[in-house]
């Protein structure tokens, strides 16, 4: 017997705005019935588990345990640059100059992300 991830919850203080960017991120869409002011939210994968945005009292505090890696469909630093201009922000470059490495980034509310390299850089390195 095993189990089988149903979703990936993440705290936040305001569900309906933190599922809204991840909804942007992913392309995945916001639960049919969700609204502004609910407090657990759900954004729809197109596969694998649900993200689901639970509103909490408390901040977040310390570095996350777990965080999501995206890989992205285009190259690392035109989804790197999309992510900034939707309200991420830059925590960490492990990017190295051979274009392998990553960018740990936060979302609006603090919690932290990979962005791996995308299919085009695969597509771009020597063999």
């Amino acid at each position: 017997m095993v189990s089988v991830v149903q979703n990936v919850a993440i705290d936040c203080s305001d569900a309906y705005e933190l599922a809204r960017f991840w909804s942007e991120v992913t392309g995945g869409p916001l639960h049919p019935d969700a609204e502004r002011g609910d407090h657990e939210i759900p954004v729809m994968l197109p596969e694998g588990p649900l993200l689901y945005f639970n509103q909490v009292p408390e901040p977040k505090t310390v570095k996350n345990r777990i965080h999501l890696c995206l890989r992205p469909t285009t190259s690392r630093e035109e989804e790197v640059e999309r992510l900034l201009r939707l309200g991420a922000t830059l925590v960490t470059d492990r990017r190295q100059p051979d274009g392998t490495g990553w960018a740990v980034l936060a979302d609006p509310e603090g919690n932290e992300f990979c962005v791996l390299r995308g299919e085009s850089d695969h597509a771009a390195m020597p063999s």
